[in-house]
């Protein structure tokens, strides 16, 4: 179970290797390398509405199919896109993995 340190981070870097070797030899069990692999992730990012606009006409997505890969509902993200709101929690997840992954992941 490994997952990619933060940029820039050397530290985090030692840290989480270490971790992951002392989970390997036994003497870290998997919940503490679970809490060493949050503490390492990435931060997501943050979507404006230009930014969600911009990934919605990249995978040729209406914005009712969008709330549907989304779990949201249409109205959700019409106020993101529009400035209104501000995605968060697993939307903000789900959009940041659409963005990397691309749809193929998400259906």
């Amino acid at each position: 179970m490994t997952t990619k340190a933060k940029a820039g981070s050397r530290i985090l870097d030692a840290v989480h290797e270490t971790a992951h070797d002392l989970h390997a030899a036994g003497f870290i069990d998997m919940r503490t390398m679970q809490r060493y692999d949050a503490l390492c992730l990435e931060p997501i990012p943050t979507y404006s509405s230009a930014k969600i606009r911009a990934l919605r006409a990249r995978h040729k997505l209406s914005q009712a199919v969008l709330a549907t890969i989304l779990n949201t509902s249409l109205s959700t993200v019409r106020q993101w896109e529009i400035g209104d709101k501000q995605p968060s929690g697993p939307s903000l997840k789900l959009l940041s993995l659409l963005d990397r992954k691309g749809l193929e992941v998400l259906i």
